[in-house]
């Protein structure tokens, strides 16, 4: 990788805001069968997120440098309320994603985002971009948690 950790986080910023977390970001054509995809290319590095499902969803992140892939992620979740739609959560959560994350590790949202009666919370361990886990999860008052999903990923060599 000829990247620096600081160079890699700013372009994930950058691409994380300009593909899902986006409501005007164009999905590129699916690379597997019934994946959803989204692609973002600067210069010579490429973001990629492919996921599968809606309300219960899987996918992976992966930023190549020069077509090789230097960085991923893998995460899973579900809606917990059936009186939410997926689109209900993805008011809450592309606000959360399109913030600035503070001290945190910039792979999803903030600490804390609240939209409405949806408060966004996020929780991330481990030392950077080179190796993570975290947990996000969308509550409301009405309903505990609405919304929960696991992360975890790093630095491919």
């Amino acid at each position: 990788m000829n990247l620096t950790l600081t160079q890699l986080s700013d372009f994930l910023k950058k691409a994380k805001k300009n593909t899902y977390a986006s409501e005007q970001a164009t999905k590129v054509p699916p690379l597997r069968p019934g994946s959803k995809d989204y692609e973002f290319t600067e210069c010579n590095l490429t973001y990629h997120d492919t996921y599968f499902g809606g309300r219960w969803f899987i996918g992976q992140e992966v930023v190549y440098e020069n077509d090789i892939p230097i960085w991923g992620m893998g995460y899973n979740g579900y809606v917990t309320d059936p009186n939410l739609t997926e689109a209900d959560i993805d008011k809450s959560l592309r606000a959360a994603l399109q913030q600035d994350t503070g001290h945190l590790i910039p792979v999803r949202g903030p600490a804390k985002f609240e939209v409405d009666d949806l408060t966004y919370e996020n929780k991330i361990a481990g030392p950077g971009l080179e190796r993570f886990e975290g947990q996000e999860k969308i509550v409301r008052e009405t309903y505990k948690n609405v919304y929960y999903c696991v992360y975890h990923g790093g630095l491919i060599e």
